[in-house]
């Protein structure tokens, strides 16, 4: 038999082949110039311990911090990928939920955040941050341990937003006490009523107003699943919010509302410097991680970006862990 036809197939083949080779070589090296370009920068040199030795008055500022902590004022950049939402965020003015008020608005969306009146100084900087985004801010600041403000938190939220899409419950007490015997009932009681009633109160008079797409974004914390044993009170509240989170996205799937948590590990907030840590301790806050250091809250901005966005349209129910490295949740 003659293979001269399939010897010919073969050279012509074996001819294309190395032309696109060469075609794809050629390309390569026309790209590599711009690929090398947007290489990506290198990670922040983020504060580590030790820290200043300092304690501030419950609830603190985020100006009086040594140092002060990165919330991406300056580093966080948006691509639109809320844009046209609307989001309360409570403790928005400081720590985790600035870091998220930032980004959220650079990505698109118009916020609303909660924070005591002690706080308005934070406040005021972080208004300033979302308006300069050309998006809507809205301030409303009083005390999330009412139900009856957490009510009207979540009407003035809806109505001067003009609705809500994201809820991130975020706002927390945490008081570093040695002993069980050292915590009073006010101190349970403050803590379980900012960290889970004011959670309770405020998602349940915004479900009626989210719709389908819509996300519901709880702080939980790695102490959910490994406590410190001097802050038990807080631990148990943090506990109650990830099983909180768990249940309520199982009511919601229906709906086509999500319902997600994130678990942070040690993050460099006011909440550590107004007794959240005992005064000693915060000079190494964060030395006991892989990474040894504190987490800053701009390095949790993405994180929920993420929740509230489409990307996420099928993770309900689930706790995102930032622990630097600890491996929980």
């Amino acid at each position: 038999m003659d293979d001269q036809p399939n010897r010919s197939r073969r050279v012509a083949l074996g001819g294309l082949a190395g032309g696109l080779l060469v075609s794809a070589a050629s390309t390569a090296q026309a790209q590599a110039p711009a690929a090398a370009a947007a290489a990506p920068a290198a990670p922040k040199n983020y504060p580590k311990p030790p820290f200043p030795v300092q304690q501030q008055p419950w609830p603190g500022l985020t100006s009086k911090m040594n140092p002060r902590p990165d919330h991406g004022e300056t580093s966080y950049k948006g691509s639109g990928r809320l844009r046209g939402r609307k989001a309360l965020i409570t403790g928005g003015d400081s720590g985790i939920g600035r870091a998220a008020a930032i980004a959220y608005a650079r990505e698109g969306a118009d916020v609303a955040i909660n924070y005591l009146p002690a706080e308005e100084p934070d406040a005021r900087e972080v208004v300033a941050l979302i308006r300069a985004e050309g998006r809507k801010a809205v301030a409303i600041p009083g005390d999330i341990r009412s139900e009856a403000f957490c009510k009207k938190l979540v009407e003035d939220a809806v109505r001067q937003l003009g609705g809500l899409d994201i809820l991130v419950n975020n706002a927390a007490r945490q008081a570093s006490q040695e002993s069980i015997l050292d915590i009073t009932t006010q101190q349970f009681d403050d803590v379980f009523k900012t960290n889970v009633y004011a959670m309770f109160w405020i998602t349940k008079a915004a479900v009626p107003h989210l719709k389908e797409g819509a996300a519901i974004i709880n702080t939980a914390s790695v102490n959910a699943y490994d406590p410190g044993e001097n802050i038990i009170d807080y631990a148990s509240s943090k506990g109650a919010i990830m099983i909180f989170t768990k249940g309520l996205a199982k009511q919601l799937a229906s709906k086509g509302i999500r319902v997600n948590a994130v678990a942070p590990g040690p993050f460099w907030t006011p909440l550590q410097v107004t007794g959240g840590q005992p005064p000693d301790a915060l000079a190494k806050f964060g030395v006991e991680t892989p990474m040894k250091r504190p987490g800053q809250p701009a390095e949790l901005a993405g994180v929920y970006v993420l929740l509230a966005s489409d990307e996420a349209s099928y993770s309900t129910g689930q706790v995102f862990g930032a622990s630097g490295g600890k491996g929980v949740p």
